[in-house]
């Protein structure tokens, strides 16, 4: 007898009528209700989902201002408190809390009292380490069972976690930990992806040298390694303990505001901010993002059986979407490796076949995944039996109309009785969404169903009003409690304000372009500014500089991404070179290693051109963003303004270079 699978937002609907005598008629009405009465909405989140504190709040939202606002004063949280309250009926019902899976086929299980004996280990573990509430502690980990016990480990205690992928080269790395002066590192020595073994130590060595805040290590060592690293603690020994102590450990209670994490953002200068999100902000927006995400209990009645997969490395903010399933009772189902197999045996029905031996119903990954599935020619009824999955979820980049047919069909043909698509569209900058899904209302392939509850978006014009139907700057006028507690280290909040709230005062600016149309659903167009987006991970064109430009061959560069309504991210680099010096392949190989080295191979280019000048303003700065408007077709005269320019002669090739692409 298959599980009702009633939608989330129905079941939260029907408890508003019965708890609090309110009824609507649309979801418009419910979206404009969470959108104004933002007292009465978050009070209903914390209360239908049964969160609890030892102390009071004296408000919900005591001071409504962005940024600064003042959320759940006198409340005290903690987000192991609400992962681990499902562990004794997830278990009673044979649930497991996560399955992981990798490249060289190791299937492991761990059960929900195997997760609260290891987070516990681990919390003292820290402690002995000399970890402290508000201590940062950095992580180099990937996407395996270890590193989610490191996280509520951290959590619980109230430490800061931070993590990196391992697929991020040394500098990278830490350009984002030295700013938080992390006092431990925990590091993995190695990994296995894209079919092969990599080593990590002399990276995890560079990570020690480099940030002299680091007291101790502790190591997850694998058979990935080239050399045995010193370290103060093994992560073997760290989830060895199984004693009174463990058995007594409960995860403090923190101040609502407390910081949890920090993840990472980049803008088009300087170094990668570090963003603080606070615990109670995260706990509450991931509640409401979830009603939207439609994840259930494992072990309800509802949603019996429940596996829930967003693919995703730990450098991407779908790594904490992924994880918040353990929050909701889910049993979450991890891989660990590339999603297309390796670069000699490319495989993109590698996530299919997983998809399918491990029974998931809830099936996420980024935009250009499903995209490059459909390229693949990937046929996903030969992959096994995929009728359980119900749900497909997508994010990252826009994803078109045609992928999203694509993909329907396959899990159709694949045994699935219907599928949902679960299309959303946030930040890693409030660790949500913005758009999201709903199950109760049509789906229009290509579009996003709806704004999502409590988040007050909005598409407005150059003259700053709101518009529908037409093409706008995605903004959000109203507070929402994940949105960050400040920048690591940013006195007086000079970068926090100049990152969202310097065009419009008070009024969040993310840096998308969204058309919401009369119907409710919405399209993201891509980036607003000269941000680069490839597969959902954000870098900003100062990181490709700093290594390309570090090249004694290249005098100067500039990097811009065109995805834009649901077209694949094309970044073309255009380099100036010494005299004398061509980009030929080994000059082509030399700039693709320096990125490689020092950013991730993600952030390669697509395309890379010989040019004479960068256009630059009359103040110096490269112009990025009236190219990229140029590239996606915009005329010259209304994206820039010669006599602003410092060299308004280097136009001539862009514009050139713009006809060549639009004609082909």
């Amino acid at each position: 007898m298959p599980a009702p699978n009633i939608p989330q937002i129905r079941l939260y609907q029907d408890w508003l009528r019965d708890n609090r005598g309110l009824s609507f008629d649309s979801y418009d009405a419910l979206w404009r209700w969470s959108v104004t009465e933002l007292d009465a909405f978050w009070q209903s989140i914390w209360d239908y989902m049964g969160m609890r504190s030892p102390t009071p709040h004296t408000a919900v939202l005591a001071e409504a201002r962005m940024p600064g606002a003042k959320w759940f004063p006198g409340a005290q949280v903690n987000y192991v408190r609400e992962v681990l309250r499902h562990a004794e009926a997830a278990h009673a019902a044979g649930m497991p809390a996560i399955v992981s899976d990798d490249e060289l086929g190791r299937v492991r299980e761990m059960s929900w009292p195997e997760l609260r004996r290891q987070v516990a280990s681990v919390a003292l573990e820290l402690r002995a380490l000399g970890v402290q509430r508000g201590d940062r502690v950095a992580a180099y980990m990937p996407n395996v069972p270890e590193t989610m016990v490191a996280f509520l480990a951290c959590s619980s205690i109230g430490a800061v976690w931070s993590v990196c992928a391992p697929d991020m080269g040394t500098a990278a790395v830490v350009d984002r930990f030295r700013q938080i002066e992390p006092k431990l590192l925990i590091a993995a020595d190695g990994v296995h992806y894209g079919g092969k073994p990599i080593d990590r130590s002399a990276v995890v060595q560079g990570l020690r040298d480099a940030l002299p805040s680091v007291q101790k290590l502790l190591l997850l060592r694998t058979p990935h390694a080239a050399r045995r690293l010193d370290a103060e603690a093994d992560w073997l020994g760290a989830i060895a303990r199984d004693d009174a102590a463990v058995a007594a450990f409960e995860p403090e209670w923190l101040p609502f505001d407390h910081p949890i994490w920090i993840v990472y953002s980049s803008g088009t200068t300087g170094l990668p901010k570090p963003i603080v999100h606070g615990q109670g902000g995260i706990i509450l927006t991931m509640y409401a993002c979830g009603l939207h995400n439609d994840v259930g209990a494992s072990y309800g009645a509802n949603n019996f059986g429940e596996r829930f997969h967003w693919y995703s490395s730990t450098g991407w903010v779908m790594w904490n979407c992924q994880m918040a399933g353990l929050a909701f009772g889910a049993t979450i189902v991890i891989y660990d490796g590339h999603p297309a197999g390796s670069k000699e045996k490319p495989d993109w029905a590698v996530l299919w076949r997983f998809a399918a031996k491990h029974r998931i119903t809830f099936f996420g990954a980024g935009a250009a995944y499903f995209t490059n599935c459909m390229k693949a020619g990937v046929v996903a009824a030969d992959c096994g039996d995929l009728s359980r999955v119900r749900a497909l979820g997508s994010t990252g980049s826009p994803l078109s109309e045609e992928v999203q047919r694509w993909g329907s069909q396959q899990i159709l043909d694949a045994g699935a009785p219907e599928v949902w698509w679960c299309n959303i569209s946030g930040g890693t900058d409030f660790c949500g969404a913005f758009i999201g899904g709903n199950r109760e209302l049509p789906e229009v392939p290509g579009q996003m169903q709806c704004r999502e509850l409590g988040h007050a978006v909005e598409a407005w014009n150059e003259a700053g009003e709101s518009v529908i139907g037409e093409v706008g700057e995605l903004v959000c006028t109203q507070p929402i409690p994940s949105m960050p507690l400040c920048f690591w280290g940013d006195e007086g909040n000079a970068r926090y304000l100049s990152s969202y709230f310097d065009t419009y005062p008070g009024v969040w600016r993310h840096g998308d372009w969204i058309r919401i149309g009369a119907d409710g659903g919405c399209v993201i167009y891509g980036r607003s500014d000269a941000t680069i987006n490839r597969q959902g991970l954000r870098m900003g064109t100062s990181e490709i500089y700093s290594a390309v430009e570090a090249l004694p061959e290249v005098l100067d560069a500039m990097v811009v991404d065109l995805e834009y309504l649901g077209r694949e991210s094309y970044m073309p680099l255009f380099v100036v070179l010494r005299p004398g010096v061509t980009l030929d392949a080994a000059m082509r190989a030399k700039i693709d290693g320096a990125i490689k080295t020092s950013l991730s191979p993600r952030f390669l280019p697509n395309d890379v051109f010989q040019v004479a000048e960068i256009p630059r303003t009359l103040s110096g700065k490269k112009q990025e963003l009236p190219i990229k408007k140029l590239l996606l077709g915009q005329p010259v005269e209304k994206v820039v303004n010669r006599e602003a320019m410092a060299n308004p002669a280097s136009l001539d090739w862009f514009v050139a270079f713009a006809a060549q692409r639009a004609s082909a």
